[in-house]
């Protein structure tokens, strides 16, 4: 030991190769690792992209909500209800088909000039005058319809009256009579033109035409009233139990142009709790479709993580196969392969995709297939690029010392190429793929963003700000746009400061 550890003409002392304190050589890969870690930007970059590794894939376990749940909330919602409208014009009740639109005109004139008949194609019809803004037309003596200013409703639901109940509950009522009967049966008439079979309402009598707006819809004498009530007193509003027991507020409105009331339901309805701002149950609020905007959030990073890496997979082994036979082999296959190149560099991309993507728009593929065929088109787009920078590598490295050690040696094309040319090749490649991530997430949010890349129920990045599209969503609703937007600058930003220190730590000029 002591011939061994001699010291020089200064004093210190040197060691030899088999001594415990010697001094350790780093592997390429340990040097590799040593210079990237003393790039902070680039450690930086691979802390953040754990981060969002961590954030996409774990947190969707994480979190007690679907991706596609959906939330619900109860709202006092207003829809259109009804229509109010004061008759003051004639309305026409014909029995049959004899009393045609013509008549109807023929009729109206012989009432404003006070004739009692009047002549149509040679056939004389009499207008009866039978009571205030009542009028009968006969034919031969037969009633064949009238025309009068009050409305006619049916108290019972389901039921219509016949033209014989509506003429006789009319004649009643312009003659101020309390009671009538018809086929046997009495009716009675109070003063406020309610009619009454046996003490029941059956029908009512009013100068106000109220419809519902549905035709399913049935509204009730008591509702009737009060609305016009309303009115007529000039509420703006008034309260009315329904069926079920709940009280229902109704909102009147006047409408000018058509002299009329527009009636709507204040009512409490379940409906998606859209765009809900942020609270303890949803941190980041919800979207436009009332699901959870965090959830959404880390299955978004999953889906669009996962395309960048297939898409940047398939994209580096199509390119590494044909950019290795085109350096390797040479001669036509070079030729052949480099005019491959050409043209899918003079392919227009973009264009290509949307229009493929107003295809499956067309034909309705499913979201899940759509995904599929999304990565294998990026994919199948992205590999000139990796080929070329394969080709150009090898090209340069068969031609080393070494590889035509390898050749004299007698090693097979085959281990030539797995042992020699593609391990000296991958850190170029790592660093490629690394760079290119970025740019492919970049490609599938802004696909997403336009409506053709990943489709609903699925999340992306991209398809989540696609309510930026809406003005009042991009300044009033924040917390849709800025978090996935944050994410995917952060995501692309580490990509590539991941690969520039790879980059860089690969390059043995490098002395940091």
């Amino acid at each position: 030991m002591a011939e061994e550890n001699k010291k020089n003409e200064n004093g210190t002392p040197q060691y030899s190769l088999n001594d415990d304190r010697r001094v350790k050589v780093l592997s390429p890969g340990a040097l590799v690792r040593r210079r990237f870690l003393r790039n902070r930007i680039a450690v930086v970059g691979l802390v953040t992209l754990i981060l969002m590794f961590l954030f996409s894939f774990v947190g969707g376990w994480i979190s007690p909500y679907k991706e596609d749940q959906l939330f619900y909330r109860i709202d006092m919602q207003s829809k259109q209800f009804a229509a109010v409208a004061e008759n003051k014009d004639f309305q026409y009740t014909a029995k049959d088909d004899r009393f045609t639109s013509i008549l109807h005109a023929q009729m109206f004139l012989a009432i404003s000039k006070n004739n009692p008949e009047f002549a149509f194609q040679g056939t004389t019809y009499t207008v009866n005058k039978e009571g205030e803004d009542f009028y009968t037309c006969l034919l031969n003596g037969e009633e064949i319809g009238f025309a009068a200013k009050e409305i006619m409703s049916s108290a019972i639901e389901g039921k219509t009256l016949s033209y014989e109940e509506l003429s006789a509950l009319l004649k009643a009522y312009t003659n101020k009579e309390d009671k009538y009967t018809l086929n046997g049966q009495e009716y009675t008439i109070d003063e406020d033109g309610g009619v009454f079979e046996n003490g029941k309402d059956y029908a009512y009598i009013s100068r106000y035409i109220v419809r519902p707006l549905m035709a399913d819809v049935f509204l009730s004498r008591a509702f009737k009233e009060e609305l016009i009530e309303a009115i007529m007193t000039g509420d703006d509003a008034f309260v009315f139990k329904g069926a079920d027991g709940t009280d229902y507020e109704y909102a009147i409105a006047f409408e000018p142009k058509s002299n009329s009331w527009s009636i709507n339901q204040q009512k409490e309805t379940k409906v998606f709790d859209t765009y809900s701002p942020p609270s303890k149950e949803h941190w980041l609020g919800t979207d436009k479709n009332g699901m959870d905007m965090l959830t959404r959030l880390m299955y978004g990073g999953r889906v669009s993580l996962t395309i960048g890496f297939i898409v940047e997979l398939i994209s580096t082994i199509l390119g590494m196969i044909l950019g290795g036979l085109a350096g390797y082999f040479g001669k036509w296959v070079d030729m052949l392969v480099m005019r491959v190149v050409d043209v899918f560099y003079c392919i227009p991309s973009t264009p290509l995709i949307i229009i493929l993507g107003a295809a499956m728009d067309a034909l309705h593929v499913d979201p899940q297939i759509r995904m599929i065929y999304l990565m294998l088109i990026l994919g199948f787009l992205g590999w000139p690029g990796i080929a070329h920078m394969v080709r150009g590598q090898i090209l340069s490295l068969r031609e080393q010392e070494f590889m035509t050690a390898a050749e004299a040696t007698g090693l097979s094309v085959r281990r030539r190429i797995m042992q020699h040319l593609i391990p000296n090749v991958i850190p170029q490649l790592i660093v490629s793929v690394t760079m290119g991530l970025g740019g492919t997430i970049l490609t599938e949010a802004t696909l997403s963003f336009l409506g053709l890349g990943v489709k609903f129920p699925f999340a992306s990045w991209g398809n989540i700000i696609n309510d930026v599209n809406n003005t009042f969503v991009l300044t009033n609703y924040w917390f849709v746009w800025i978090p996935a937007g944050t994410l995917l600058l952060l995501t692309v930003l580490a990509f590539n400061l991941v690969g520039d220190g790879l980059r860089d730590a690969f390059d043995p000029r490098m002395k940091r």
